[in-house]
């Protein structure tokens, strides 16, 4: 083994704690350096993330539960029982689509 390779290094005569604290300190080093953030200061979802979750909740949870609940909600507008229940169902699908089309553009674009 090469002194420059990552792995394991035996020292003699060194404790397990300040090898440890060796290590977070080189680690912390090399993370600087390298310029990416830790994940204390990540920001987790981001807009971007958050957006999908709101979608997500509600084409999993309020429009299933508007068509449980109300299902010729549509006929009020004039919209047939029938139609309304194929119409309420494609709402989600689209709205899932096209959130995913928004993100992955979204994220190609800030990756450029």
């Amino acid at each position: 083994m090469s002194s420059d390779d990552a792995g394991y290094v035996h020292r003699p005569g060194e404790t397990d704690a300040s090898a440890g604290s060796r290590d977070s300190s080189e680690a912390g080093a090399s993370r600087e350096a390298s310029g990416s953030k830790s994940d204390a200061t990540s920001d987790g979802f981001g807009a971007r993330g958050w957006v999908l979750v709101g979608v997500l909740v509600l084409c999993t949870l309020i429009i299933p539960g508007v068509i449980y609940v109300r299902p010729g909600v549509l006929s009020a507008v004039g919209i047939p029982y029938t139609v309304s229940l194929l119409v309420l169902p494609l709402l989600p699908a689209a709205a899932l689509g096209l959130t995913a089309v928004w993100a992955m553009t979204a994220a190609t674009h800030d990756a450029e």
